[in-house]
């Protein structure tokens, strides 16, 4: 009898292989207490080498598996090896408090993965398996236990799991990997963006019951639709393997169009660009096509590390996407920290509400030093290629006069060093408040661009948390205020005579698409998955006819009622 589960769409596509269940022990350390500190302490420093000797192999192996891009997380992972904060604190457990190592690893890294846990980046939550990972890799040295190994797998399969470390994916025999599927995890988790980035479908958040399945049980993935079906009929086998093949003939039909231009069947041309957060993201956007970048979150540059990166590491960052892209257009969002996201290292202070608070643009104004670091590093990288300086969470036009006003001191300063600086940089703002939509034709007149931040346009003009999952039911990209929010903006541009782009995750929504082409927008800026499928939908349409249906489509009353009306007109 087949029994189905429900989960977290985390990567597209259909698999449909056996079973191959990782059942993790679960060991809880208990403390106790010791007589020999020392000899404790080297037993615990023996435990971290032979940690790292796991990892620097599994880099290795990753690196040449999979490349560099892939290989960048256990980099991290050894730094996390060697943070003194956490070394420090266990070694004070151990030499103060006489605690076993064992313990004294577990209570640490509890303490860490709590912290991250309570922050409300997603992002950054999901740093806490990379803790997770690490300290039951050291944790399993020090018992003297072997730790999982998926590199003995010998036919094809589907991975199921609480979920899987990266460690873990990247010991896996690809070539024999269908997908995965997790109990536990989020698209943000590591197994589901490895799963990504290798084009396996995965399911992940599926529940404890998915644990329960036999090995060799016969499973099916709906990447799509984000369900597992165990021991599926042969009725419903049969509709997934035509299934399977439609989906895998489709996406393969996609890659036809990597090299095309992006053109409504009336002639009218957009870009479809690439949102990106580090610069190993650069090549998987140009292999699905994209003509651009459109957002590229610098603040990734000011993450993962202890420190702020220096003018000449910023420079060198993006003079590498510049090059890279070769001419192509790469809008470069200045430093967007505070609401989801925080620098530990910054120790700043805790805000009540976070999102309404010191972040992004307004907290660069407030430390001039910071920014005047990151402005000149852009300037000095301009001449390497296209560059657009594109500053966030603008909400009234004084922010944006002083922002340009520190741009133009330091390319004043640049040139009186005798450093080479474009003379061609565009300069534009996200329109991610609505005092900045409702009045975008003041601001057209001081911008050379806008680009639409849909996520936290959405949030606030619903005033509703977008970490809030009761609150899920306002996010809703189609309601007539975002639309007509969106067409005021649009609207504002053209009659200055400025572009304007969306990267917000609406850019990439294919029952926005067509309302978005027709209301005239110019840049749309997605995740690089997403491109092909929006170019082949933009190729298929009229932009004057969906110029009028987008009229049309503003007159409804509710997000629903616009969704429907966009389906029935491209299924015309």
């Amino acid at each position: 009898m087949t029994t189905s589960y429900k989960g977290i769409a985390a990567s597209p596509g259909i698999a449909i292989a056996q079973a191959v269940v990782v059942k993790q022990e679960h060991y809880v350390p208990v403390a106790s207490t010791i007589v020999d500190a020392q000899a404790e302490w080297q037993r615990f420093e023996q435990a971290l080498q032979a940690a790292k000797h796991d990892i620097e192999r599994i880099y290795q192996l990753t690196h040449d598996k999979l490349g560099a891009d892939h290989a960048e997380i256990f980099e991290g992972h050894l730094m996390m090896l060697e943070d003194p904060e956490l070394i420090e604190s266990v070694a004070l457990a151990i030499k103060d408090e006489m605690l076993n190592a064992e313990f004294a690893l577990h209570r640490t890294a509890q303490q860490f993965i709590q912290m991250l846990l309570e922050l409300d980046d997603e992002m950054l939550r999901g740093r806490a398996s990379d803790i997770q990972d690490i300290a039951g890799r050291i944790l399993s040295h020090l018992r003297g236990v072997k730790h999982i190994d998926l590199s003995a797998l010998d036919e094809d399969c589907i991975i199921i799991a609480h979920d899987l470390a990266p460690s873990d994916t990247a010991q896996l025999k690809l070539e024999l990997v269908r997908g995965f599927i997790t109990e536990a995890g989020s698209r943000t988790s590591h197994s589901a963006i490895m799963a990504r980035s290798l084009e396996l479908p995965a399911v992940v958040g599926v529940g404890q019951a998915i644990l329960d399945v036999n090995n060799g049980a016969m499973l099916i993935i709906d990447g799509n639709k984000g369900e597992v079906h165990v021991h599926p009929s042969e009725q419903l086998l049969a509709h997934y393997e035509a299934e399977k093949l439609a989906y895998d003939a489709k996406q393969a039909n996609l890659r036809k169009l990597v090299h095309e231009p992006s053109i409504s069947t009336d002639g009218h041309r957009v870009e479809l660009a690439a949102n990106i957060g580090k610069l190993e993201d650069i090549e998987r956007a140009l292999q699905n096509g994209a003509e651009g970048i459109g957002l590229f979150r610098s603040e990734f540059l000011y993450m993962s590390r202890n420190t702020l990166p220096t003018e000449e590491e910023q420079f060198n960052s993006y003079k590498y996407a510049l090059e890279k892209m070769n001419g192509k257009p790469v809008v470069i969002r200045t430093l967007d920290i505070g609401g989801d996201k925080d620098l530990p290292y910054l120790q700043l202070p805790k805000e009540d509400n976070p999102f309404l608070g010191q972040r992004a643009l307004r907290f660069c104004l407030a430390n001039p030093e910071l920014f005047r670091t990151q402005l000149r590093a852009l300037l000095r990288a301009s001449v390497h290629g296209n560059l657009k300086i594109m500053f966030p969470m603008v909400a009234v036009l004084e922010e944006l006069f002083e922002a340009k006003h520190l741009l133009a001191e330091e390319r004043q300063r640049l040139l009186e060093e005798g450093i080479a600086v474009s003379d061609h940089i565009e300069v534009g703002i996200m329109v991610e408040v609505p005092s900045v939509a409702v009045s975008a034709d003041l601001f057209a007149q001081h911008v050379d661009f806008f680009s639409i931040g849909t996520n936290d346009l959405i949030q606030y003009t619903m005033a509703a948390d977008r970490m809030n999952k009761s609150l899920s039911y306002l996010y809703q990209p189609l309601h007539p205020a975002i639309l007509r929010m969106v067409k005021m903006v649009i609207d504002a541009a053209r009659q200055h005579g400025k572009w304007v782009g969306m990267c917000g995750e609406m850019a990439g929504d294919q029952n926005a698409v067509p309302l978005l082409l027709g209301l005239g927008l110019h840049e749309f800026s997605m995740s690089s998955s997403s491109i092909l499928a929006a170019r082949e939908l933009i190729t298929s349409l009229d932009q004057s006819q969906w110029s009028e249906l987008a009229e049309q489509a503003l007159q409804f009353t509710h997000s629903a009622a616009i969704t429907q009306f966009v389906q029935q007109q491209l299924q015309r």
